[in-house]
């Protein structure tokens, strides 16, 4: 698994097709995808997006408008089941009909659903035309365990449609490794692209003046680790007294809400419902992020990007978010070295702020939108050879 050339130059032709897939638009997986749909439109790229008709929000609304203003292929919404279905042939024989119809180069499949429906119509497609099919998992398959049913089922599965990729693109060097020890090394083209954010996302975040100590944003599930982060607050509350808001929703936000009241936090803790994060950053002083497992969180970045203080688990991609940065790191599902954290933060917070400058410095030089643009377009270029021939033509 290669690392990208930094800052690589793209030219493209005016007529380089590029068919984005993916289910649920929603979460930072559908944050990618927009971005990255919206950047290549703007190099010059025809570029579509195919995804579930069932899931999303007001955000997610706001987002496929803006896509559908912007990319000349438009935006095609059909019925996804999240789980394996019947339905699930003929939906990616759909998928393949629409992209032989718009006669793409690039058929690019996020997520383990996405990137399935990709790459069986991809099959199809290459009995007529060169479509190089690109699969990013965005975490996904890699968050199961070698041991449980489910993870041998996925794992078997992305090995027989690992013959069919042309290409992997993994948002972490944590999310590559993984897949390739789970699932195996991957013997098409394969790189490593981070995740980007626009330059308007850097500013120092003002605090309102009704602001509590800690915030989580984000989905509220077990693998997020609210329930940890409120056990924690909990154990130092007798030394220094905590207060928070939980930003979001999620399957297990009843339960968060009940343990929470068992711990006695009903005063001190707040659940707000979802919000974005911009907003959630301003009622608190510092971001929490406790997580069990991670590829390369969004949150994070953002928290970065407006100088938050961050307090987050050692999972995933993480540790190359933060670089050399001496941002301590806290063991997933050691509550109290969390709870030893929340202490120190409320004790003297100065060394999470030093921390927070030197980290919206790093990130403002590593990941950014444009160079994740350029850098996916040039994978499909010079890696896979997509549409030489149309560039060839064109004289470029």
């Amino acid at each position: 698994i290669s690392t990208p050339p930094q800052g690589a130059a793209v030219l493209l032709s005016s007529n380089f097709r590029i068919l984005h897939c993916l289910r649920a638009p929603v979460g930072g997986l559908f944050r990618h995808v927009h971005d990255l749909a919206l950047g290549q439109a703007e190099l010059g790229a025809d570029v579509g997006i195919v995804c579930d008709s069932t899931t999303g929000g007001p955000e997610s609304k706001v987002g496929l408008n803006r896509l559908k203003d912007n990319c000349s292929l438009g935006v095609t919404r059909i019925p996804m089941s999240r789980k394996l279905d019947f339905s699930d042939w003929p939906i990616y024989r759909r998928i393949a009909k629409l992209a032989r119809t718009m006669d793409v180069d690039v058929l690019h499949g996020h997520g383990a659903k996405g990137g399935a429906y990709a790459r069986l119509a991809g099959k199809s497609l290459r009995k007529k035309k060169n479509t190089k099919v690109v699969y990013t998992p965005h975490g996904g398959v890699i968050y199961y365990s070698r041991s449980s049913l489910s993870g041998k089922l996925y794992f078997a599965l992305e090995r027989k449609l690992a013959g069919l990729t042309d290409g992997f693109i993994f948002e972490s060097m944590f999310s590559g490794n993984r897949y390739a020890e789970l699932v195996g090394r991957p013997e098409c083209p394969a790189r490593v692209i981070y995740n980007g954010l626009q330059r308007h996302e850097f500013y120092e975040s003002l605090l309102a003046d009704d602001a509590v100590d800690f915030v989580f944003v984000g989905e509220l599930c077990k693998l997020n680790g609210v329930d940890e982060f409120l056990e924690a607050l909990a154990q130092q509350q007798k030394i220094f007294p905590g207060r928070a808001i939980v930003v979001g929703s999620g399957p297990d936000e009843k339960y968060f809400k009940r343990r929470a009241r068992r711990l006695g936090l009903g005063a001190q803790v707040t659940f707000s419902g979802p919000q974005p994060a911009r907003t959630a950053f301003v009622r608190a002083r510092c971001v929490i992020i406790p997580s069990r497992a991670e590829s390369l969180p969004y949150i994070l970045l953002e928290a970065a990007a407006a100088q938050m203080p961050i307090i987050t688990t050692n999972v995933g991609g993480i540790p190359e978010i933060m670089a050399n940065i001496p941002v301590p790191l806290v063991p997933p599902g050691d509550v109290a070295a969390l709870a030893g954290q929340l202490r120190a933060f409320l004790s003297d917070p100065r060394p999470y702020l030093r921390r927070a400058a030197e980290l919206q410095k790093h990130v403002a030089n590593v990941f950014s939108v444009d160079m994740m643009v350029r850098e996916v377009v040039d994978f499909y270029i010079t890696d896979l050879g997509s549409g030489m021939h149309k560039m060839s033509n064109s004289g470029a």
